[in-house]
């Protein structure tokens, strides 16, 4: 037999990669499309909980696409008091296998990735769900996933005004560093009412489990116009979705990111992102719909992305060649 070589990619070689906007989107864009004409394969999510510390889980997803020559396996473990002792709160790794034969290929430090993939999710769906003419972005939570929302969304959608709402510690740093990058003036609402009134667009992150975790409050539809997309980013359990509910009404359309999760139990339940992006459901219909757009992390788009950094880092001969058999 001849030898078997894995890539492996640690943190900084991720970051070396530079992924741009336009590759990133294209790449989830893509992974959407193959799950929207069923041409991809997503296996069943699992949540696990060590015995030995209720603190925290990992989660556990996978997903074939046929047409990238890509099976991928993500963990991601989510352990709240890490900051404690120095660690990230959140940790994943992907590893990445040849569908047809089963041998791995990749083991990707998936740290950023998460945070990317989160972001592109939510400028995709937003790109099918929200008006044209979106102006105003109203973005409940400050962590690192809430960078690269706002990043992808002002990339398609070139806001006027972009406002963040936060307790977190790190939110001043985050809305400088936006506010440079992006040319625009990124603005701290103190309320959850000032963020999301008017806005065009809203994205609840707030419920996401980080060390500044804060508690989930309900939005009001009286801060919620006709037009408006409302996008919600939770954990692949689900258990905090109901951080972006709506009280006293209804949403015109429920949309999410895996049917086989939630299309079946939401109230209004319309399709999932990846049949609208596959052009197999319609998006928008019309200006004055309420779309509520439910996403908890897809596996297809992890390997989606990932397909783009292993062919970026083989252009770039960033990372290591492993020896495996």
């Amino acid at each position: 037999m001849h030898p078997l070589h894995i890539v492996y990619l640690n943190g900084p070689d991720i970051d070396r990669l530079g992924l741009d906007d336009t590759e990133i989107l294209d790449a989830v864009e893509s992974g959407l499309d193959a799950q929207g004409r069923q041409r991809a394969v997503m296996g069943p999510d699992t949540q696990l909980v060590p015995e030995s510390d209720r603190s925290g889980h990992f989660d556990v997803s996978g997903g074939v696409i046929e047409s990238l020559g890509l099976a991928g396996v993500m963990v991601a473990g989510a352990f709240g008091n890490n900051h404690e002792i120095g660690l990230p709160s959140e940790a994943g790794m992907l590893t990445l296998f040849d569908p047809a034969t089963g041998v791995p290929l990749a083991i990707m430090n998936a740290n950023s990735l998460m945070h990317i993939r989160t972001g592109a999710m939510t400028a995709v769906g937003a790109k099918y769900l929200a008006r044209k003419t979106s102006k105003v972005l109203g973005h409940l939570g400050a962590d690192a996933s809430a960078y690269w929302n706002i990043r992808l969304l002002n990339h398609l959608f070139d806001f006027d005004e972009i406002r963040v709402h936060s307790p977190a510690a790190q939110a001043r740093e985050m809305l400088d560093a936006l506010s440079q990058e992006l040319g625009k003036q990124v603005t701290s609402a103190h309320r959850r009412e000032e963020c999301v009134r008017g806005a065009d667009i809203v994205v609840d992150a707030s419920q996401r489990p980080t060390a500044a975790r804060v508690e989930i409050e309900l939005l009001d539809t009286e801060w919620i116009r006709p037009g408006t997309l409302v996008i919600t980013c939770a954990t692949m359990g689900g258990d905090h979705m109901n951080g972006a509910e709506m009280r006293g009404g209804t949403m015109d359309k429920v949309v999410v990111d895996d049917g086989n999760r939630y299309i079946g139990n939401a109230k209004n339940g319309h399709a999932q992102l990846g049949e609208i992006v596959a052009q197999r459901r319609p998006g928008r219909e019309r200006d004055a719909e309420i779309i509520l757009y439910r996403q908890c992390g897809l596996a297809l788009a992890d390997v989606a992305l990932a397909s783009v950094v292993l062919d970026k880092a083989g252009a770039t001969s960033i990372g290591q060649t492993l020896r495996w058999e």
